[in-house]
């Protein structure tokens, strides 16, 4: 299991490789909900998301030989273009599985990082087996999205630093809403989270219709995603919770919250109106979850992270002209 010194070493290894996304609080945030929200805009982060932080932190400890066959990924954007980033700065050659109906902003970006595409339906292939065999001809490594300890650990800055942040502006957070998919980013900094403050509550965000962390939960056992579901969320559309990720969260998380596409979409609006700031839809939802009104937040100090910005600009366009 990923433990807190794993994600110190890992602030370390990224300390000049990564931006440190400033916490921020807004005055008409703060009024319109009736309590103090920090934002944590990870969606100004390289690559435009926090996912060059565990992709860093795994593939820097890849020994030269190992490296030489390169890396394969499986992702639908954001975790691509922290692998072929992280790959261009260590110099590895990345192979990224990734869907053919992936956000464009994605994609592009992706190639123009360096990394090669691999195109597969998502409603039909699976990514990581597809991922597997190319990496099994190769002889390359595989960097999982969240299924890792390193990858749990890289993430799990985003948690430190909130708290680091939120201390040296003389306040302790007494909840923090991280968005999950497969679980990496929100396993990771509930660690950090509970190891500087173990009163602080740990709460995770998904969408409505892919609810598996919310349904595992409550079973006590991984549950999968209905294969007809839908959402613009698309950074968040995971099978099922990571068996690492899961046994984290269930320990340390206080609940899971869900959000709608529609209070995804009004949320990115508000953030733009007000914040000034791009959002794409998976990384809107813990926002959206206390704008909606899915968590108390009077007379308590929040913090929600904005987990990324990759959004293509018809779908932003579309979504701020209220579509």
């Amino acid at each position: 299991m990923t433990e807190f010194v794993d994600i110190q070493d890992a602030a370390a290894r990224l300390r000049d490789v990564i931006v440190e996304t400033p916490l921020i609080s807004s005055p008409d945030l703060a009024s319109l909900v009736g309590g103090q929200v920090l934002v944590k805009p990870e969606c100004l982060q390289r690559t435009g998301s926090f996912k060059i932080r565990g992709a860093y932190n795994l593939m820097s400890q890849i020994d030269g030989k190992q490296a030489e066959s390169g890396v394969v990924a499986w992702s639908s954007g954001n975790h691509a273009q922290g692998v072929a980033a992280a790959g261009g700065l260590l110099g590895i050659n990345t192979t990224i599985v990734m869907p053919e109906d992936a956000p464009r902003a994605k994609i592009e970006s992706t190639w123009r990082l360096g990394g090669e595409i691999v195109f597969y339906d998502r409603y039909t292939g699976n990514r990581e087996a597809i991922a597997r065999e190319i990496a099994t001809e190769r002889g390359a490594v595989l960097v999982p999205s969240y299924e890792h300890t390193d990858i749990i650990a890289g993430q799990g800055t985003v948690g430190l630093e909130i708290m680091e942040q939120s201390a040296a502006m003389g306040q302790t957070p007494d909840q923090v809403l991280i968005c999950c998919g497969g679980g990496g980013l929100s396993a990771g900094s509930a660690i950090a989270i509970k190891a500087l403050s173990a009163q602080t509550e740990v709460f995770l965000v998904e969408p409505a219709d892919f609810d598996d962390t919310l349904r595992s939960m409550k079973a006590g056992r991984r549950m999968a995603n209905d294969p007809s579901a839908r959402s613009i969320c698309d950074a968040l559309q995971t099978e099922m919770p990571g068996e690492l990720t899961f046994a984290i969260n269930r320990e340390l998380a206080s609940g899971v919250l869900t959000v709608t596409d529609a209070e995804v979409r009004s949320a990115m609006r508000f953030v733009f109106q007000h914040l000034k700031l791009v959002v794409e839809p998976g990384g809107a939802v813990a926002l959206a979850a206390v704008l909606a009104g899915k968590i108390e937040v009077s007379e308590k100090v929040t913090a929600v992270v904005l987990s990324g910005g990759n959004v293509d600009a018809d779908m932003f366009a579309a979504i701020q002209n209220g579509d």
